[in-house]
């Protein structure tokens, strides 16, 4: 029987009285691995060149997943649920390619994929000592202006006049302890070159989603393109067909999105109460609007399909996330480890001086935090104003007013290396639905309504005497922002464009930029200054104390994380590392989200159904890790991870080798239903170097 949420955590957390501060194996930056750990426990550690052909051999969609070129024609594995908004935006009612699949018999037959950008990591380069000396003695909105702007200097100097080919990004890594300026080259001709269909990528859609056994297919390839040719390549990982063995060592090289394992007890108790009393009770009222939505029809499904993954996925992860949080024993764990580290700063004069009260300084900015997240969510954050049309006004807005400015002063989104990708989504010919649109709208004035009360001044400003619906309505009839040769002209007109349009949704966007404006400007000065600053200094004191053993917090930054193919142990019975082909024909049931495809079916005589399908190991992963290649130690891809366990999901704060587990499809797998079910040989010669 499968255990509950509230069992599995008690089972992940009851080691947390265990002494030691800081868990293996951690996700780890390219140019500070933890080669000695690695010796020890795998009898093997990276050489300069594997690590180099780690880095370059991985990719990134900037959207929010990871990826890896395959081929030395550009060719980039990930997972379908990351490709899923691409797929789903060159499909329409004749063509689902989200239910059919999408083959590419040749590359002419290659898709684009509207406001796709792939990154590959090149450089990294140290720039703390410049940005807290760009900072120091700063505090308050002073602090945060200084900080905006020598990232920008970094930023543009780092890219030059090659913004279109080269993406630079300022790191944080442990909360401030150290930046870093990240180079990449940028790819912004993506294609579409094959997915299966949703129902084999998300077989056991959510009831299985977080847990293992699993049966999914979750993979999916585009090429990327330079000059109109396909990009040449000369780091990538060949896939091997074999894929890999139970307690082999494996490596993961992906971009994880965001762990909070640094975070001070009152940021953690902060984070619990925002995940129970705001964003699971929304995503759960977006959840059955979208199912509903879906029920209207076949092309209703289709077009609310990605939504609908993406909002579940999301409650189901961030939900796992709060079970943690209320185990009993996590916040514990926390508060003796920060006791212990402030212990350490009160017995060295120099450090106490010099770290002072961060603590309490982070726990009052987190109470101020609480009275203004509401309205700062609402409004600058545009939870309010749910609609590619606004998103797209407000870029028209404030892109008109920013890049008027000197780069240096301009709001960090809006500086010189962020417009390629700003642009790319802006000018997107990727279709809108006018009746989703308003759905979304609709649903996201009438939330602002109730968040923050009928009577609240910026609600009466926006919505005068209308309702949420009819407001709703109204814009999505009067406005042009479908049209992209209407958005090229206020783009290219600039801010006397914009202040003469007379569509609703440009108006609704300049009624809210100066409220907007006004709640980040105080935010920043009373909270996120606030925070950067004493992170750094309790970032200072961690390095005192315990060196940099530890990995960073994860970022969307290039990480590896090391482990082996394994098991684990769950309510006393043992969870075998493989599952087989022949295992999804055993669970198939007939009816969704069970249900086989028809390929699938009419393919099962020349399948090897032993072939091995998805598989577990100990690598330390996060939301993000979507679509990291698995590495063996000869630097072949052996799997793409899609997902974890259950367990993994604490792993936002804690990590526990004996039960967190990365989930991810066998490279052996991938071979063999491209060739016996999709007749895509073409495809696998070409990961497999043939």
């Amino acid at each position: 029987m499968k255990k509950s949420g509230a069992v599995a955590f008690a089972l992940v957390f009851g080691t947390l009285c265990a002494p030691s501060a800081h868990a293996e194996p951690g996700m780890w930056t390219l140019d500070h691995l933890p080669k000695v750990a690695m010796q020890k426990d795998l009898g093997w550690s990276p050489s300069a060149d594997w690590t180099e052909k780690a880095m370059l051999g991985a990719a990134r969609l900037a959207g929010g997943c990871s990826a890896s070129f395959v081929s030395k024609d550009g060719l980039v594995l990930t997972n379908h649920h990351c490709a899923a908004q691409c797929i789903e935006e060159i499909s329409d009612a004749s063509h689902n390619y989200l239910k059919d699949g999408f083959l590419a018999k040749s590359r002419a037959q290659e898709r684009s994929c509207p406001a796709m950008e792939v990154n590959r990591l090149e450089k990294i380069t140290d720039v703390t000592d410049k940005v807290k000396g760009a900072t120091q003695n700063l505090s308050g909105t002073e602090f945060q202006k200084a900080k905006n702007a020598v990232e920008a200097n970094l930023t543009a100097e780092c890219a030059a006049k090659e913004k279109e080919k080269i993406r630079c990004d300022v790191v944080s890594l442990y909360h401030g302890g150290q930046y870093k300026l990240y180079q990449y080259h940028r790819f912004q001709d993506v294609r579409l070159v094959f997915a299966p269909e949703q129902a084999m990528a998300f077989f056991g859609g959510d009831p299985d989603n977080f847990n293992f056994p699993r049966f999914d297919l979750d993979m999916a390839m585009v090429r990327v393109y330079e000059g109109g040719q396909p990009a040449a390549v000369t780091q990538f990982f060949p896939l091997n067909a074999k894929g890999p063995q139970a307690g082999e060592p494996v490596m993961t090289v992906g971009h994880p999105g965001s762990t909070q394992r640094e975070l001070t007890v009152a940021q953690l108790q902060a984070r619990r109460d925002s995940l129970a009393l705001n964003t699971l009770p929304r995503l759960s009222q977006m959840r059955g609007m979208l199912i509903e939505f879906g029920e209207l029809g076949e092309e209703q499904k289709r077009i609310a399909t990605e939504s609908l993954f993406g909002v579940e996925n999301s409650y189901k992860a961030l939900h796992g996330q709060l079970e943690a949080l209320l185990t009993p024993g996590l916040l514990e764990r926390k508060a003796t480890e920060e006791a212990e580290l402030q212990r350490f700063v009160a017995q060295n004069p120099a450090l106490k001086k010099e770290v002072g009260d961060a603590w309490q300084q982070i726990a009052k900015a987190e109470k101020l935090a609480k009275n203004i997240r509401p309205i700062y969510s609402q409004f600058e954050g545009a939870a309010a104003f749910q609609s590619r049309y606004f998103s797209m006004a407000r870029a028209l807005v404030r892109g008109a007013v920013e890049r008027a400015k000197p780069n240096a002063e301009r709001l960090p989104e809006y500086n010189e290396s962020a417009l390629p990708q700003l642009q790319a989504r802006l000018f997107s010919e990727a279709p809108i639905y006018p009746e989703f649109e308003n759905l979304l709208l609709t649903f996201s004035l009438t939330k602002a309504r109730e968040v923050l009360g009928a009577d609240d001044e910026h609600v009466k400003q926006i919505l005068g005497n209308e309702s949420p619906a009819n407001m709703a309505k109204d814009l999505m009839a009067r406005t042009q922002l479908g049209d992209i040769q209407v958005r090229h002209a206020l783009w290219d007109g600039g801010l006397s464009a914009v202040m003469q349009s007379q569509d609703p949704f440009i108006q609704l966007a300049l009624k809210v930029d100066p409220i907007a404006r006004a709640l980040r400007t105080r935010y920043e000065k009373e909270v996120d200054s606030v925070v950067t600053k004493n992170s750094e200094k309790i970032a200072k004191a961690r390095f005192a104390l315990w060196g940099d053993r530890q990995a960073p917090d994860a970022t969307f930054t290039l990480r590896l994380s090391y482990g082996r193919v394994k098991g684990w142990q769950e309510g006393g019975r043992a969870i075998a590392p493989f599952t087989t082909l022949g295992g999804a024909y055993t669970r198939a049931t007939g009816a969704e989200p069970f249900k086989l495809t028809d390929a699938w079916l009419a393919a099962k005589d020349r399948l090897n159904l032993a072939t091995p399908f998805n598989f577990v190991s100990t690598n330390d992963i996060i939301g993000g890790n979507s679509g990291s290649p698995v590495l063996n130690r000869q630097g072949e891809l052996v799997g793409l991870v899609f997902d974890g366990n259950l367990p993994s999901l604490g792993g936002a704060y804690w990590f526990d080798a004996a039960v967190n587990r990365a989930v991810a499809v066998d490279s052996a797998a991938i071979i063999e239903t491209m060739n016996q079910i999709y007749g895509a040989q073409d495809l696998t010669r070409e990961m497999l170097g043939q």
